[in-house]
């Protein structure tokens, strides 16, 4: 029953011719089977449903085809069961005639149902409020319902409302928009469902009231929904509210303001007042899908206009197309053919008949131009001001026109154009027959564009920024690293050189001063080459196998520590031989002021089994470099040479003490082969440091490595020469020892 109620009024309003009684005489219908079901994916406000089938898939009716795809989305289902022939893209409903991805599903004709039932009996419970209103939502939300009197905004997001406390919830069933009577009949005929779903969404937002606004043009809808609420007990807590006819009486802020006299603010919405407001045919199908799980695959559209010869409000499949439709109802195409989809004052000529019926398709007019004449061609604005006494949302429609015609987007935008509902009411009463809404519409796409563009503009430099931060951070950390690495290397260094020092100055008792302090700083070396070449290994294939990049750093860091460790050992050993250069004088003076004669047989036999385990030692050295494949193996081989020279010319001296003779004359001195090994052993230290100069910039990439390379190999050709030279002056010794043996 209706409670007394204070009803409020809004600015502006219109009250054009209603012919609403043309599709009201006949019950409502059910349209039969059309040939083919076309479904786009976007139906609603908010991200296209992504496809769960293939072509070829069979479906079966109320299955799920497409799902929601993020959080303002709407699942999609199949309309009846059949086949799906293609996804592919085809035209849609829009008033600029664009093209979407569809699903087409040829129908079997069983209409076979997919297994179904209420969210209570698959809850196992008997109560509404034994359900949580968080399962409603989003049993509500996988049955595919959108709001079906406007745009198609996803009701469970409606729904969603968080934190704000809700007060009352409204059902819009004004129905104000001339020619349409979808929701009329659907009260009439089925206000058991609206009650039913009115009672569902008070249990969800947890109103303590709840409004069915209609306007007085429709006495048989208010008395069918009053009797629903005495049969479903809720006469006291749900109001079934008159109001005065009016245009745009159902826009829902006006509806708002109608029943309870609050004013959605600009840019806001209704929850921050408290208030949810739903489309009657919502209620209804919110019904369906809780109490017998139903998803959304059908709706109430009404066919009306003097060019069809039985106009009529038919229950429509999603997806079937409106010539489908207007052959049912007796369409007579005009000379100039004409449908719109929607009322005369918001809807929009369809571009072609192939196109379906969709989730928010609650009209398709076809007028005859006595019917509804042509829009007459717009002459000059008169600046009447009948455009801003009609807005009903208080706007200034003739300065939103200027500034929308000349592109002044910012200024549109600063005179709240988002606040215009697009109802037409401006264009209706204009004398100069201007096109207003269409002018806004432009405006309002190319703002929506322009924040897109900047949106992502915005994206991209914060991911710049970003990157530039990042590489920054790394540079710094690398630098740090470096800094470490150089600090950490010194301090070995300098540590190593003083232990050097000290085992020069205290050298082994029994054995030289250099041989064995050499020979383990020799296979350091040996052993810190092999460890570089495998690293320049392993980084070269990192560098070439793009999933191995990220290891790029640490092997470059591996082998400056490991050429770092090369040179620290080229130099203690450059010292260690220096330091066993000086030994054997000291140690001659010694023992000639202790032991008398250096040239003893005893002395001399001990200088050629030193010189002897030498050789034996190098050798070792030599054999193990060969297995290791390090790059030390031709300096290896040079100093066995010079060292079995020693070996000879010690062995050589110790038989002329013995058998009492001189060592066998050479054409050559031993001072200038002894220059010349001296010249050899510098050309060798020239040699490597030019090799790790070289290495180095192979690793690090640097633009000198040709250049590099062609000095390492002019080095080792001089040291080739040497050796070949000092070869040719020993010859004489060679041979001369071969005939006294």
């Amino acid at each position: 029953m209706t409670n007394m109620i204070r009803l409020h009024t809004f600015h502006g309003g219109i009250h054009p011719a209603e012919n609403k009684h043309q599709s009201t005489i006949r019950p409502l219908g059910r349209a039969p089977l059309p040939a083919q079901l076309i479904l786009p994916l976007d139906q609603h406000i908010g991200a296209p449903a992504r496809p769960l089938v293939a072509a070829g898939d069979h479906v079966l009716k109320g299955q799920m085809i497409a799902d929601a795809d993020g959080f303002v989305s709407a699942p999609l289902h199949a309309p009846t069961s059949g086949t799906v022939t293609a996804i592919e893209t085809r035209p849609v409903p829009h008033a600029s005639g664009l093209e979407e991805p569809c699903i087409v599903i040829e129908p079997d004709g069983r209409d076979e149902w997919l297994e179904h039932q209420g969210l209570a009996a698959q809850l196992g419970v008997d109560d509404l409020r034994d359900i949580e209103p968080r399962q409603l939502t989003a049993h509500i939300r996988n049955c595919g319902i959108t709001g079906m009197g406007g745009a198609g905004f996803p009701t469970a997001v409606k729904l969603s409302t968080g934190q704000q406390q809700i007060d009352t919830l409204i059902l819009n069933g004004a129905e104000c928009e001339p020619y349409i009577t979808a929701d009329d009949m659907l009260m009439r005929e089925r206000a058991g469902d609206v009650v039913r779903g009115a009672q569902i969404l008070l249990h969800i937002v947890g109103a303590r009231r709840c409004l069915i606004g209609v306007e007085d043009n429709k006495p048989e809808a208010i008395a069918a929904l009053n009797q629903a609420l005495v049969n479903l007990n809720e006469q006291h807590h749900i109001d079934v509210v008159t109001i005065p006819t009016k245009y745009p009486s159902g826009g829902e802020k006006q509806l708002i303001r109608i029943l309870t006299g609050e004013e959605v603010p600009s840019g806001g919405i209704p929850a921050s007042l408290g208030i949810v407001c739903q489309n009657v045919g919502t209620a209804a199908a919110v019904c369906r899908a809780v109490d017998h799980g139903e998803p959304l695959i059908s709706r109430i559209t009404t066919l009306t206009g003097d060019a069809l010869q039985q106009p009529q409000n038919l229950e429509v499949l999603i997806g079937t197309p409106v010539s489908h439709l207007l052959q049912l109802a007796g369409y007579q195409p005009q000379k100039k053919e004409r449908v719109i989809m929607g009322g005369p004052m918001m809807g929009f000529a369809l571009p072609q008949l192939e196109l379906p019926v969709i989730k928010t398709s609650n009209c398709l007019l076809a007028p005859t131009d006595q019917e509804l004449p042509p829009n007459d061609i717009a002459m000059a604005c008169i600046r009447c001001g009948m455009c801003a006494e009609a807005c009903p949302a208080e706007l200034l429609p003739q300065q939103l026109y200027w500034f929308s015609k000349s592109q002044e987007f910012d200024k549109a935008e600063q005179h709240n154009i988002f606040d215009c509902i697009e109802c037409g009411a401006c264009s209706y009463v204009c004398p100069s027959h201007i096109p207003l809404v269409q002018y806004y519409r432009f405006a309002k796409g190319a703002i929506r564009e322009e924040r897109a563009a900047q949106a992502k503009a915005e994206r991209a430099r914060l991911r710049f920024e970003e990157r530039q931060a990042r590489k920054e951070r790394e540079e710094a950390e690398k630098e740090a690293r470096r800094k470490a690495r150089a600090e950490a290397a010194e301090k070995a260094q300098q540590e190593k050189k003083a232990a050097a020092a000290a085992d020069a100055a205290t050298p082994a008792a029994g054995s030289p001063p250099d041989s064995e302090a050499l020979e383990k700083l020799q296979k350091k070396l040996d052993a810190a080459q092999t460890a570089k070449t495998r690293t320049q290994e392993k980084l070269a294939a990192a560098r070439a196998d793009d999933s191995l990049t990220d290891k790029v750093p640490a092997l470059e860091a591996a082998l400056v520590k490991t050429q770092d460790k090369i040179k620290e050992l080229a130099q203690e050993i450059a010292a260690a031989k220096k330091a066993a250069k000086a030994a054997p004088s000291a140690e001659a003076a010694a023992g000639a002021s202790d032991k008398g004669d250096p040239n003893s047989p005893e002395r001399l036999k001990r200088k050629w089994e030193t010189a002897l385990a030498r050789l034996e030692t190098a050798q070792k050295r030599l054999e193990q470099a060969k297995a290791d494949g390090s790059d030390t193996v031709t300096a290896l081989q040079d100093g066995i040479a010079k060292q079995q020279l020693r070996v000879d010319e010690a062995r050589s001296a110790y038989d002329a003490a013995i058998n009492g003779t001189a060592p066998a004359s050479t054409t050559v001195s031993a001072e200038e082969i002894e220059a010349l090994q001296k010249k050899i052993l510098a050309q060798q230290d020239r040699v490597r440091k030019m090799q790790e100069r070289y290495d180095m910039a192979r690793a690090e990439g640097l633009d000198t490595v040709d250049a590099l390379a062609g000095g390492v190999k002019k080095q080792q050709d001089k040291l080739q020469q040497l050796q070949q030279e000092l070869a040719a002056a020993q010859n004489p010794l060679a041979t001369t020892d071969n005939e006294a043996s």
